[in-house]
């Protein structure tokens, strides 16, 4: 009975039991008692539970609230009240590694030649019904788009979680428009000491990103092209193989909350705070050691095909570096395929 117990709510609210009344026993003091229109009482643990299962199975509204016996109306109250609840309690999850966490961020990236290196930054689109007179991306799709910065262990950072701006929008435009770049610009991102590389470059830490980003002071971009010399390789080899982690969060990240992959209606006042919620529940599962199960990554398309689930991962070309051109920037780069060449 246990496991049937276990794999009921690791199948409909992608957690143990365990985990589940651990957040239930947190958010329940800040849950009120909600009446439905029929006057049926809604317990705290019951629209947690209603909140859980729409995010982890992607249903409508108006498909999954007669199970819960939760209305419509209700179900949109029951997903806001549970978001607040969960940002209050557990905001401090998705905040910047500090102490002991720090220390293995820092050496988990140092590990794969990065010294001093924070996370990988990157976009995804999350794809909602269209808004009048809202423009379409790049697939033609309606869309938001989320950035965050991640790390090795695929964590997700709070400050960096950034959602609201339409799929149209370039990665550029979206970062310039994120509190990562105010913060960035008023020197407020990384407190740490300054650290000295190869050729004297000094940093206060960086992160890494694709072609999609300007290269900056704290943003390190690959080389890229095809007529490369081998210490240029070498970098971007090694990059790719360190931002493979924001395709992995992502993965698990969409594969486990499947509302974020699939078209659906939301309220997009609400979008960015429910967001910010299922990236908390993603570093939560993270730190009980939940394994992901490699079916979820997969669907089944209107022809009966199986398929890996879109992430939302597309890419522009390139920027006009030149616009950016920022010489720290590529210095510190040039310091990090030295230090890998003697590594």
């Amino acid at each position: 009975m246990d496991d049937e117990v276990d794999d009921y709510y690791k199948e409909k609210l992608r957690m143990s039991p365990t985990v589940f009344r651990e957040i239930v026993e947190a958010v329940s003091p800040l849950l009120q008692r909600r009446v439905t229109f029929s006057r049926v009482p809604l317990m705290p643990d019951h629209i947690i539970t209603y909140a859980l299962y729409r995010w982890a199975s992607g249903e409508t509204y108006e498909s999954n609230t007669s199970s819960f016996g939760i209305g419509c109306a209700s179900g949109l109250i029951a997903v806001e009240d549970v978001t607040r609840a969960l940002l209050r309690v557990y905001r401090d999850n998705i905040d910047w590694p500090s102490g002991l966490q720090r220390v293995l961020v820092l050496r988990a990236f140092e590990a794969k030649g990065f010294l001093y290196c924070y996370g990988c930054i990157d976009c995804t689109h999350i794809y909602v019904d269209k808004l009048a007179n809202a423009p379409f991306d790049r697939t033609h799709r309606f869309s938001v788009v989320a950035q965050v910065v991640v790390d090795l262990d695929l964590r997700i950072t709070e400050s960096d979680v950034f959602v609201g701006y339409p799929g149209s929008c370039h990665d550029i435009r979206v970062l310039q428009l994120s509190n990562l770049w105010a913060r960035a610009e008023e020197g407020d991102l990384f407190r740490g000491p300054v650290v000295v590389l190869p050729f004297g470059v000094k940093t206060h830490w960086y992160i890494l990103d694709d072609n999609g980003y300007p290269p900056l002071e704290w943003i390190v971009m690959p080389y890229g092209g095809t007529d490369q010399c081998a210490d240029e390789e070498r970098f971007d080899n090694k990059q790719k193989v360190a931002r493979g982690a924001v395709e992995r969060a992502f993965g698990r990240l969409k594969g486990v909350w499947r509302l974020f992959f699939r078209t659906h209606k939301t309220n997009m006042d609400t979008l960015l705070h429910q967001f910010q919620v299922v990236c908390i529940l993603h570093n939560i599962l993270l730190d009980v050691g939940m394994d992901l199960d490699e079916n979820l990554l997969w669907e089944v398309d209107a022809n009966g095909a199986r398929r890996r689930v879109d992430l939302g991962l597309d890419h522009p070309p390139p920027p006009i570096v030149e616009n950016f051109n920022q010489p720290h920037a590529l210095v510190l780069r040039e310091a990090l395929a030295e230090r890998m060449k003697h590594a």
